[in-house]
């Protein structure tokens, strides 16, 4: 498998040998995050809970795993360039943090609304920034812009072969140590980290549910399964799950969703303080919104699951005062 992929069918799905290969990749750079147990959610939910903490991943997001994966597929040539890649914030740390570990210089294009800690985040880690915009289309468009002036190497976010690989290299740790899962519930933004995991959930407990937690100001994946295709959404709905607010799924991702996710299930924004402040109270784990939607779709019984279940916590990247300001804005969940 190439790093772009081109040579392989939009419509084509990763393999096992692709999965395994991204894990041997990311082995000893990456984090292996623990599944935790969730006795809290265990007795609210009937059925044994753990969380996937991926705030303790470096970075603080789950997005280091495809990044790094991508960024160690590439050539000398190509990484000597410098790379480039256009994120709502947390790809673009990630996207810097495995340049950094290569020797190499990256170009992060962000929306002009990016959290301040998403934002230092990716300047402390030696990235040259830009921001444009404030939808995935418009910085994408002002990096390609760049990468083309400069001649840099694009990572992309999310609809790329690699990239879905490396982030499915959670759902191979979620199976490997809970064998028995019934259910995973993961957060879908552009696709990247849900079809992973379906992909690899199905492909090693075939039996299991995996069920895909949207915000509901931004359904780009339930559009598109209702459509049959993807769908480019309203921008102008905003939400406070701002890693989640992709306006069209990725190509490759919908094929995998298609093929691997049993369900979509949508989140109001007013669910996730309570949800942030139950995984703090609880579970002392800092989730940003876009990484509490899963406990916040469990626990207001938007997902119904069946046997052990997993709930990924995507991440945790919030400045004090925004956390703050969040917590404060709603009740905490009981």
């Amino acid at each position: 498998m190439t790093p772009t992929a081109t040579d392989r069918g939009i419509d084509t799905l990763v393999s096992l040998d692709d999965l395994r290969a991204a894990a041997r990749a990311i082995a000893g750079v990456a984090v292996r995050t623990p599944l935790l147990a969730a006795p809290a959610l265990s007795e609210r939910s009937g059925v044994p809970v753990h969380v996937k903490p991926e705030m303790l991943q470096r970075g603080g997001a789950f997005k280091f795993r495809g990044a790094y994966n991508y960024v160690a597929g590439l050539s000398k040539a190509d990484r000597a360039r410098g790379v480039i890649t256009a994120s709502s914030g947390n790809h673009g740390q990630a996207v810097a943090l495995a340049a950094k570990l290569f020797g190499v210089p990256a170009t992060i294009v962000m929306p002009t609304t990016v959290p301040r800690a998403k934002k230092e985040g990716a300047v402390r880690l030696g990235a040259r920034c830009f921001y444009e915009g404030v939808t995935t289309a418009e910085r994408m468009a002002k990096a390609v812009e760049i990468q083309e002036a400069e001649g840099l190497t694009m990572v992309p976010p999310f609809d790329d072969l690699m990239i879905i690989a490396g982030q499915g290299t959670m759902g191979l740790e979620i199976c490997e140590d809970l064998p028995t899962v019934g259910t995973v519930i993961v957060p879908i933004g552009g696709g990247g980290l849900s079809s992973g995991v379906a992909r690899a959930v199905k492909l090693l407990a075939p039996k299991a549910r995996v069920i895909g937690v949207e915000p509901e100001g931004s359904p780009k994946y339930s559009k598109a399964r209702a459509a049959g295709a993807p769908v480019t959404i309203p921008s102008n709905a905003g939400g406070i799950a701002d890693g989640l607010l992709a306006v069209r799924i990725g190509e490759r991702n919908f094929h995998h969703l298609q093929a691997c996710m049993d369900d979509v299930v949508t989140v109001p924004d007013e669910m996730l303080p309570g949800a942030m402040r139950f995984l703090l109270d609880r579970m002392k784990l800092v989730a940003e919104p876009s990484g509490a939607i899963t406990v916040a779709a469990l626990t207001a019984g938007l997902v119904k699951p069946v046997g052990p279940t997993v709930c990924i916590l995507s991440g945790g990247n919030m400045e004090w005062d925004g956390l703050g300001t969040i917590l404060g804005a709603g009740a905490p969940v009981a």
